[in-house]
C-alpha cells in the first residue's frame, strides 16, 4: 500500500502525523511526504519527502488575503470561531500553490491513500479529482471535517478550475481521549509525542531538588509576538519556590529583562522528554503541546492567544487537568496553586491514563488496511 502524507509545513500540523506515518511504514507500507516549503521540520522525522508549492511563506499567504490590521498571531479579543474562519482564509491561499503539485505526486507515485492535516485544502480536492480514499488526520480537539468544510469554501475557484463538486469526504483520525471531543469517526488513536529532534541537557534526565515547571510557547507564537506572553510569569516565578524551565526555542528574552535566578532558558528541547521530568507546564495552548503534556500527565497552566488555544484551554479547564488565564493575571499564587492543587493533579493522571488506553499508531494499521480494500 502507498499512503502519500500532506500537510501545511507548521511543526504543529505534520507532527502529529509522524507516528502514524512511521507506524505504517514500520508494517511494510510505502510512505511518502508531499509538502512545501519550509521542509526541515519533517526532514528531521527521516521520512521521504516531495516537494510541492511555489516556496511562498504562510506570512504571505496571510498578507495577500487578510487586511494589515488582521494579520496578528494574538487574537484574545475574538471569537473561536471568527478566528478560525480568518484561519481558513490563509491557509486556503498557502495551499492554493501546492494543487498542482500535489496532483502530480499523487498520480505519478501511485498513491492509494491520502492522510492529510484538515489545514491543507488542495488535499480533499485532490482525493476527490482522483477518487482514492483519504483521512484527515486531526492534531487536537478541533473539528477535521468543520476545517475541511472552511478551507473548502474559500477554496471554491479551485475545485471550479479542476472540475471537482466539492471535497471528498475522509474518515477522521482522532488522537486524543474520547473525553476531550474529536470528530468521533470511530477512528481513534493514542496520542504518541513527537516533538521533533533535540539535544537534552544531562541534567533534565532526572529530577531536580525543587519542583520544576516547564514553559513553551510552541513552534510558531514566538516568530508573532516574541515572549510577551510570559512576561508577567517571568516577574512572578522568582516568588516560587520552584525551577522553572523557558524552553522557547531559542526566542530573544531581553524584553522579560533581567530574569529571577530560578528561571533557566532552554535550546530547542523535545517536550516529551522535557515533561518527563517535570511537575507542571505553563503554555500558550497548542494542541500539541496540551496533548504532549497530556500524554505525561502533568496539570497545565494555559495562557490562550490566538489560533485554537481558547477551545484547548476550555477544554483543559472542563476536564480537570489545567487553569486558564490572561498572560497579565499571572502570578506567584497561581503558579503555587498549578504545583500543588492536588484535584489538578488527579484530573491530569486521568487524562494520562485515557490516553494510555488507545490503541497504539501501529494498532491502527489494519484500520487502514480496511479502507483501501473497501475502496478497491
Amino acid at each position: 500500500m502507498r499512503i502519500l502524507f500532506t500537510g501545511p509545513p507548521q511543526a504543529g500540523h505534520l507532527f502529529p502525523m509522524v507516528p502514524t506515518a512511521q507506524a505504517l511504514r514500520a508494517a511494510g507500507h510505502e510512505v511518502l511526504f508531499a509538502c512545501s516549503q519550509p521542509l526541515e521540520h519533517i526532514r528531521g522525522a527521516g521520512l521521504t519527502i516531495a516537494e510541492i508549492g511555489d516556496g511562498s511563506t504562510l506570512r504571505e499567504a496571510f498578507e495577500r488575503v487578510v487586511p494589515s490590521t488582521e494579520r496578528g498571531y494574538v487574537t484574545r479579543e475574538l471569537p473561536q470561531g471568527q478566528i478560525l474562519d480568518r484561519a481558513a482564509l490563509g491557509f486556503a491561499e498557502l495551499s492554493r500553490p501546492t494543487v498542482d503539485g500535489l496532483l502530480a505526486t499523487a498520480a505519478d507515485w501511485g498513491a492509494d491513500l491520502l492522510v492529510y492535516d484538515s489545514f491543507q485544502a488542495a488535499a480533499p480536492l485532490v482525493a476527490a479529482k482522483l477518487g482514492i480514499p483519504s483521512v484527515v488526520h486531526n492534531f487536537g480537539i478541533v473539528s477535521g471535517h468543520e476545517m475541511v468544510a472552511r478551507l473548502a469554501a474559500a477554496f471554491q475557484d479551485m475545485y471550479e478550475k479542476h472540475e471537482v463538486a466539492g471535497p471528498a469526504r475522509p474518515v477522521a483520525l482522532d488522537v486524543l481521549p474520547a473525553s476531550l471531543g474529536g470528530d468521533g469517526d470511530n477512528w481513534r488513536v493514542r496520542c504518541v509525542p513527537y516533538n521533533g529532534g533535540g539535544v537534552v541537557p544531562a541534567g533534565l534526565l532526572r529530577r531536580g531538588g525543587r519542583p520544576r515547571i516547564a514553559v513553551t510557547l510552541g513552534s510558531v507564537l514566538t516568530h508573532w509576538d516574541g515572549v510577551r506572553s510570559i512576561a508577567g510569569l517571568a516577574e512572578a516565578a522568582g516568588s516560587v519556590d520552584a525551577e522553572f524551565l523557558f524552553a522557547v526555542g531559542g526566542a530573544d528574552l531581553s524584553a522579560l529583562g533581567e530574569l529571577p535566578a530560578n528561571i533557566t532558558p532552554l535550546p530547542w528541547v523535545p517536550l516529551a522528554e522535557l515533561l518527563r521530568t517535570a511537575d507542571a507546564l505553563v503554555h500558550h495552548g497548542g494542541s500539541g503541546t496540551l496533548l504532549t503534556a497530556g500524554a505525561a500527565g502533568v496539570p497545565q497552566l494555559i495562557l490562550p492567544q490566538g489560533a485554537d488555544h481558547f477551545t484547548n484551554a476550555d477544554a483543559a479547564v472542563a476536564a480537570g487537568f489545567g487553569l486558564r488565564a490572561e498572560s497579565e493575571a499571572v502570578d506567584g499564587e497561581l503558579l503555587t496553586r498549578l504545583l500543588t492543587d492536588d484535584a489538578l493533579r488527579a484530573g491530569a493522571a486521568k487524562l494520562q491514563a485515557e490516553n494510555a488506553a488507545l490503541p497504539s499508531p501501529a494498532e491502527i494499521v489494519p484500520d487502514f488496511e480496511a479502507l483501501l480494500a473497501g475502496a478497491r
